[in-house]
């Protein structure tokens, strides 16, 4: 392994490292990676093109197949650019909280468009004139998970304001599967708010590891196929509690 960078920011330590292997495979790859040991963005350098993690792979085909046509998307979390980098054609606009994130996504991993905005997203996005997007993208992590206010139930009325009548919400959060709290509040709040919700999740060798979950929500069915969902699945949630913003 070969450290490129390290240094604590305001909000995180961020690291990014050369490596000959990636799940496995041999080869020349670059990771950005933050202080929990959760990569946020990896890239292959002999094909740069090429997406490396398997959610936002499901993501774009998600939004694909649901929309075809979609131009206007919303993401809140940066990482190194991947989606936005992978479909360079649409019209995003990203909001990401460190402004160090973004520099190092230009300087060591190559994003090139200036369409990211330094702040929060939920209050970048509230600032948004309603019935803007066809997608709002919610991937944003802190050491303790998504934020509760990426999750909340005000959160989720706003983002459908910003939706188009057929838009629709995807989130990538972490959890334990069907009996994790969080994740089944984080479903039931969703529902209230949207039609049809769905959960795929990415299985994991061990009963107690954590799974990576896409939640996607939308006011009409949602379609998808599974060949091309990078390995997810559907998975049914439980009922949890409504998530209410923190007084």
């Amino acid at each position: 392994m070969n450290v490129l960078y390290k240094q604590q920011t305001d909000h995180h330590g961020i690291s990014i490292y050369d490596t000959n292997t990636f799940s496995g495979e041999k080869g020349r790859f670059r990771i950005l990676e933050f202080s929990n040991q959760a990569m946020q963005g990896a890239m292959d350098l002999a094909h740069p093109d090429r997406i490396l993690f398997e959610y936002p792979r499901a993501m774009i085909h998600l939004m694909t197949v649901n929309a075809p046509s979609f131009d206007r998307v919303f993401l809140i979390g940066h990482g190194i650019g991947t989606i936005a980098s992978h479909l360079a054609e649409k019209r995003f606009t990203v909001a990401e909280l460190d402004a160090h994130v973004v520099e190092l996504s230009r300087r060591y991993f190559d994003y090139s468009q200036n369409n990211v905005h330094i702040g929060d997203g939920r209050q970048l996005l509230s600032d948004e004139p309603s019935h803007t997007y066809d997608y709002i993208l919610v991937d944003a992590f802190t050491e303790k998970g998504t934020p509760l206010s990426l999750t909340s139930l005000t959160f989720f009325q706003m983002a459908r304001d910003k939706l188009d009548s057929d838009g629709a919400i995807l989130l990538n959060v972490m959890g334990k599967g069907e009996h994790d709290p969080l994740l089944t509040a984080i479903h039931t709040t969703l529902s209230e708010v949207f039609n049809h919700v769905k959960a795929f999740a990415l299985p994991s060798e061990g009963r107690r590891d954590l799974l990576n979950i896409i939640l996607m929500g939308q006011n009409k069915p949602i379609t998808s196929h599974m060949r091309h969902m990078a390995g997810f699945v559907e998975t049914e949630l439980g009922y949890g509690h409504i998530l209410m913003d923190e007084a």
